[in-house]
């Protein structure tokens, strides 16, 4: 098993960062709409990307406030679904506040910023669908800074 990682530097505080990945309304501003239910295993969000790759469901772990949140993912998926390797794994968002970040635009500033480790834990490598599922976590975890940086505007 092996892990998928990505970091994202955000221009924006925390608490909107945390707010867009512990709430069913703020991922579904940046993934896919959410729905939650609460279980007898606790707060499960759920999104239906298409039959072609059945319902996601994702078991919330760990909410710390502005620092981490933690899903497992419960469900199921078809063989031919890039999700059919993320049963049992585990999507792991580590918030980290920095001061001073080189500004990247004209602003010559230094400015206040997030940086956001993300990792997919216990991601079978032998999956045909890994480097997809690695590249794509890139592109989604771009739109999250895309709208939470809108936000903060």
């Amino acid at each position: 098993m092996t892990t998928i990682r990505h970091q994202v530097l955000i221009d924006a505080p925390v608490a909107k960062v945390y707010q867009a990945l512990s709430t069913a309304e703020g991922i579904s501003t940046w993934w896919d709409k959410q729905t939650p239910t609460q279980t007898d295993r606790g707060l499960v969000l759920e999104h239906n990307p298409g039959p072609e790759h059945g319902v996601v469901q994702l078991r919330v772990i760990e909410l710390v406030p502005d620092k981490r949140v933690e899903w497992e993912c419960i469900s199921t998926h078809p063989k031919g679904s890039p999700a059919a390797a993320w049963t049992g794994t585990h999507f792991i968002f580590e918030i980290t506040e920095r001061n001073n970040i080189p500004s990247s635009g004209s602003n010559p500033n230094q400015i206040r910023a997030t940086t956001l480790d993300f990792s997919q834990d216990g991601y079978d490598e032998r999956s045909e669908f890994f480097e997809f599922n690695k590249v794509a976590w890139g592109e989604v975890l771009q739109n999250l800074k895309r709208v939470v940086e809108s936000q903060t505007s």
